[in-house]
């Protein structure tokens, strides 16, 4: 069964914040108006980073609440496949894989689609390992 995120905006304040964060200054992400005349984009795009970081907010939209402590284990097969243009929607569809007991909880891996509204191609795919520890039964 898919899940799906709700849509977040990718507006340049976040970008910028990212692109600070991270070093990468870019113009292609940071200067809208040389970006628009020399970026072949149209505009300024968000990092291909910037947008597999955002799947950690994406997932909590998507996944049922109370799922217990979740670990990021690692991605396999990311592709960055279009681009994310300043001022896009994004959402995830997240897809459960497979899962392995752990100890004593799981391995959940995920294949995950970055879809950008009003786009057909996808911005990124990439599968996801995320570890899942029980929730606690706190009662008693």
């Amino acid at each position: 069964m898919d899940r799906v995120s709700d849509w977040l905006l990718v507006d340049q304040r976040l970008v910028d914040r990212f692109a600070d964060v991270i070093g990468d200054h870019q113009f292609i992400h940071v200067d809208p108006e040389r970006a628009a005349r020399e970026g072949g984009f149209g505009g300024t795009i968000a990092h291909g980073f910037l947008v597999l970081s955002l799947l950690t907010q994406l997932q909590q939209s998507a996944m049922p609440p109370g799922s217990g402590m979740e670990v990021n284990y690692g991605f396999d097969k990311v592709r960055f496949v279009a681009p994310v243009r300043v001022g896009s929607r994004i959402r995830a569809r997240f897809t459960l894989i497979s899962s392995q007991a752990r100890g004593t909880g799981r391995l959940d891996t995920y294949g995950v689609t970055v879809e950008v509204e009003g786009q057909q191609k996808p911005a990124a795919i990439a599968e996801w390992h995320i570890l899942k520890a029980e929730a606690e039964d706190k009662a008693g």
